[in-house]
C-alpha cells in the first residue's frame, strides 16, 4: 500500500487533466472524421443508387429495391468501411475519454482521503 501527499495528488491530477486535454481534442478529430466519412457514404450510396436505377431503366430492365441495395453498398465499399471504421475510433475515443474522466474523479477522492487523515493525525 502506498503512501500519497497532497503534492503527490496534485501531480497526478495535472497529469491526468493534460492527458484528458489530448483526449478531448483525439475524440473532436475522431467525430470530425466520423462526420466525413458518414457524408461521403451518404453521398456515394446515393450516387450509385441513381445511377444503378438509370442504368436498369435505359436497359428496360426492371431492378428491385434489393438489387439496387446490393450493388450499391459494392460499389460504395470503400466508403462504407471508412464509415464502419471511423465509428469504432469515436467509440474508443469516448471510451478513453470516459476512462480518464473515472481516474479524476477516483483521483479526487483520494486527495480528499489524504486531506482528511492529514487533518486527522
Amino acid at each position: 500500500m502506498s503512501v500519497y501527499t497532497p503534492a503527490d495528488v496534485e501531480a497526478k491530477l495535472v497529469a491526468l487533466s493534460q492527458e484528458y486535454d489530448v483526449a478531448h481534442a483525439d475524440l473532436d478529430r475522431a467525430e470530425m472524421m466520423y462526420a466525413d466519412a458518414k457524408a461521403a457514404a451518404e453521398i456515394e450510396g446515393a450516387r450509385a443508387r441513381m445511377s444503378i436505377r438509370a442504368r436498369a431503366l435505359t436497359a428496360g430492365r426492371k431492378i428491385t429495391v434489393g438489387e439496387v441495395d446490393d450493388e450499391s453498398t459494392v460499389q460504395c465499399a470503400e466508403q462504407i468501411t471508412a464509415l464502419y471504421t471511423s465509428e469504432a475510433i469515436v467509440r474508443a475515443a469516448r471510451a478513453n475519454a470516459t476512462r480518464l474522466r473515472t481516474q479524476i474523479d477516483i483521483a479526487r477522492s483520494v486527495g480528499t482521503a489524504v486531506r482528511a487523515a492529514m487533518d486527522m493525525g
